[in-house]
């Protein structure tokens, strides 16, 4: 039983007058406890189709999903997930403290818990100083790390961040960094997308590549030391030829 488990995913939309078009189409990969795992593809490969399937947002054309064992809609599976979404919004005229607050509450949190959590998060993402000021005083950067911080509520066994790093600085994206490397410390299984390639380097254990809604390319990323040039090229030639340009078949998992 691993956190994530994806069979033969297939999602589909329906158009007017057209075939349903297929953003995930046959996927099938694992994600085992303790990972981090980057999910990588360009725009519209189906990444955020599959984190929606994955938080049961959509649901699957075909296919399963399971989340420690269950399904995805399981309530028992989401109270151990933390989530951050692409576009993560928040009401403008709250707080982060109140944001927090709020999705504490709805994750069961009450009283003394949730205020040392809260203060703690804040902390933590260096928000801290910000945590009575109306979001919408606040920079992109620092509404990403509210998301951040709304993600760790409830001490999540898995994590799934869909472009975590969005609008993040420089120095914010090395504080994400150890904060990610923080939590795996702790046992937590971090699946994330992004196209901070960077970013994906340093912090993790395995890469998938989709592309067209399938999967091209898994490994693990010791696997790529000295037999690519770096993993943006890497990728960037993957995608161009649509098959790993290592040679390696991919194995259903």
């Amino acid at each position: 039983m691993h956190p994530i488990e994806v069979r033969n995913l297939v999602v589909a939309y329906r158009r007017w007058f057209k075939p349903p078009l297929r953003a995930v189409d046959g996927l099938s990969f694992e994600v085992r406890a303790g990972e981090i795992v980057g999910f990588l593809g360009v725009n519209g490969a189906g990444k955020t189709s599959t984190i929606k399937t994955l938080m049961g947002f959509q649901p699957p054309t075909a296919g399963e999903v399971r989340l420690f064992g269950m399904q995805a809609t399981d309530a028992r599976a989401r109270r151990l997930v933390g989530f951050l979404p692409e576009t993560a919004l928040y009401s403008p005229y709250l707080t982060p403290y109140e944001t927090l607050r709020l999705y504490g509450e709805l994750h069961g949190l009450r009283g003394r818990q949730l205020k040392a959590q809260i203060e703690a998060l804040l902390e933590m993402v260096n928000l801290a100083h910000k945590m009575h000021t109306l979001n919408k005083h606040l920079s992109k950067g620092m509404l990403q790390r509210v998301g951040i911080a709304q993600a760790l509520l409830g001490d999540p066994q898995l994590l799934i961040l869909d472009e975590v790093s969005s609008g993040l600085d420089p120095i914010g994206k090395r504080e994400l960094r150890d904060l990610l490397a923080a939590q795996r410390q702790r046992g937590t299984t971090i699946f994330f997308s992004s196209h901070e390639l960077a970013e994906v380097a340093s912090i993790c254990d395995r890469i998938l590549v989709i592309h067209k809604g399938k999967l091209i390319a898994e490994h693990r990323l010791d696997e790529l030391v000295g037999r690519v040039q770096s993993l943006e090229d890497y990728f960037i030639r993957t995608v161009q030829a649509e098959r790993d340009i290592l040679g390696k078949e991919v194995q259903a998992a």
